[in-house]
């Protein structure tokens, strides 16, 4: 009898044990699914606006910016009457430069006058009085001929004189530079005393005046984002001396020629320059100041969106080698040539083939799909056609639907852990901007 009582208990504890086996098993089996599923964070398609803009940076100028030079031949500076800073109206005196040589130049041609009237005076005369005799036959031919070339030799010399007297004249006048336009002296380059370089071609700056109320931002842009800016976008202007403000600006100008640096080289970069006039100019702004500029290129409202993160690039097909389907038509999964095609990875409660839509692979695998236990997410790849992009969010013209749930995290799973059918555990849902 105690035989029997022992051969139970014997049976009941090899009993327990394979009970406890299995139960630790399949513990331990559901501990490695969970272990090897990647925890990712997720967020719901939505509706919202997508605001495209391009971005850069500049410097803020003056729109209309005159650089004062002396125009006549060099001279000392006799006296400036401005300084920086001064509001000056078109018109009004800004330098002296010394004007002995030029008054001496004028009135040597003022004297070339006087003579040339004087000669002039005296060659009509002599015309009346040639003309009188020729017509009582007491002149010849050849004495009127010659007294009436004399006369317009006279009367040409007289009109040469006044041509050189009116040249001397406003190099005089130029000796007193005035203001071209209203604005404010922004610049003084030289000082009482100093030598003013002249001439039409290499004048020397001596004075920069502006009109302050009206200024741009000069910005350079890439050659890939120029496309996308035309005259007349809005933008949006930050000025780092003015903190926490925002100014608004429209485009003025795009420029037709690009500026190259690093031709030929690797470093080789291919910009535009744009001017965006300001809107609304701040009290004390400056020439030159730093600033950056979002020109804003495209809006879209109420439009299917994803965030930027979500988004990634894989080559077409590839989950069907990763599925244990052999590559066909030449595809293989180092073939660096293979088509790419955007994607995001969308929650799904089991396995699955990848929907492309009309030219979706059909489940031509044996082995069943399986669904997701408790705790657990599949993700499927999910080919998408995205539109303009903002800061944040791509507008998706083809692809998703409202209320699809997408991976947006990790960065490193999105780009190169995930893959299609790959287990995964869900953190906590972002909610929408709506919710």
């Amino acid at each position: 009898m105690p035989d029997k009582n022992k051969s139970n208990k014997r049976k009941w504890i090899i009993i327990t044990i394979a009970i406890v086996f299995v139960v630790a098993t399949i513990f331990l089996s559901l501990n490695q699914e969970d272990k090897d599923a990647l925890s990712v964070e997720t967020e719901l398609v939505k509706y919202s606006t997508v605001i495209q803009k391009v971005n850069a940076s500049g410097t803020i100028q003056p729109e209309t910016e005159v650089k004062i030079s002396s125009s006549t031949s060099s001279a000392w500076i006799e006296s400036i009457t401005v300084k920086e800073g001064d509001y000056v109206k078109k018109g009004q005196l800004l330098i002296s430069l010394d004007r002995k040589q030029l008054l001496s130049n004028y009135n040597a041609a003022m004297s070339s006058v006087r003579s040339a009237k004087a000669r002039l005076k005296q060659e009509v005369a002599s015309k009346k009085r040639i003309e009188t005799m020729y017509d009582q036959n007491l002149a010849s031919d050849q004495e009127l001929e010659a007294i009436q070339a004399s006369y317009e030799i006279a009367n040409s010399q007289l009109e040469q004189a006044r041509a050189n007297l009116d040249s001397r004249q406003d190099e005089l006048d130029r000796a007193k530079i005035t203001s071209p336009q209203n604005g404010i002296v922004t610049q003084i380059n030289k000082e009482v005393g100093e030598m003013a370089l002249g001439g039409m071609f290499q004048a020397e700056v001596l004075m920069v005046i502006a009109d302050l109320s009206k200024m741009e931002v000069i910005i350079d842009v890439n050659e890939n984002d120029v496309v996308s800016i035309s005259k007349g976008d809005t933008a949006e202007i930050e000025i780092d001396a003015f903190l926490d403000t925002l100014f608004y600006g429209v485009v003025n100008e795009v420029a037709l020629v690009p500026q190259v640096t690093g031709m030929g080289s690797q470093q080789q970069v291919t910009n535009f320059q744009v001017k965006v006039r300001m809107i609304n100019v701040p009290d004390n702004i400056r020439p030159g100041m730093s600033s950056t500029v979002d020109i804003i290129t495209d809006k879209k409202e109420n439009v299917l969106t994803i965030p930027i993160q979500s988004l990634t690039a894989r080559k077409k097909g590839i989950e069907l080698i990763e599925m244990g389907d052999k590559p066909k038509d030449g595809f293989d999964k180092k073939d660096t040539k293979s088509e790419m095609e955007e994607l995001v990875f969308i929650i799904k409660d089991s396995e699955g083939v990848v929907n492309r839509g009309e030219s979706s692979e059909k489940n031509k695998f044996e082995k069943p799909f399986k669904k997701a236990k408790k705790g657990t997410k599949y993700v499927h790849v999910r080919p998408v056609v995205v539109g303009i992009s903002s800061e944040t969010d791509y507008e998706v013209l083809n692809g998703l639907e409202l209320g699809d749930k997408i991976v947006t995290g990790s960065y490193k799973s999105i780009s190169r852990e995930l893959k299609h059918n790959a287990l995964v555990k869900l953190k906590s849902d972002k909610k929408s901007k709506s919710d």
